[in-house]
């Protein structure tokens, strides 16, 4: 459920639970905003992906993700990963994720 596909981010349905992800084959809105992705590997791997100005999707950061107490979590944002912000999956259903900042 988690891991083959890619996760677009959706900033209209962030709330105060965290930052709301979609299946990125599902039926998202369009914007005019750049887009955010994360791709989960069944190897351990997240990669965070984001549209340029041709719309097309580059890999911008890459880390491993972990279980940590039943969630899973993944630090971007830092040389090395070490340092950077925690991310965890606080809610996460077929076609949405939501994910915090630790």
């Amino acid at each position: 459920m988690l891991t083959n596909k890619r996760w677009v981010h959706v900033p209209g349905d962030d709330d105060e639970g965290g930052a709301v992800y979609r299946d990125a084959s599902g039926d998202i809105p369009p914007t005019r905003r750049p887009k955010e992705y994360l791709e989960f590997g069944d190897d351990g791997t997240v990669r965070k992906l984001a549209t340029g100005a041709d719309d097309r999707a580059h890999e911008v950061d890459r880390t491993t993700w972990s279980q940590k107490d039943g969630k899973v979590v993944f630090n971007f944002g830092a040389a090395g990963n070490r340092g950077g912000e925690e991310h965890q999956i606080v809610e996460q259903a077929p076609d949405k994720l939501v994910i915090r900042k630790q």
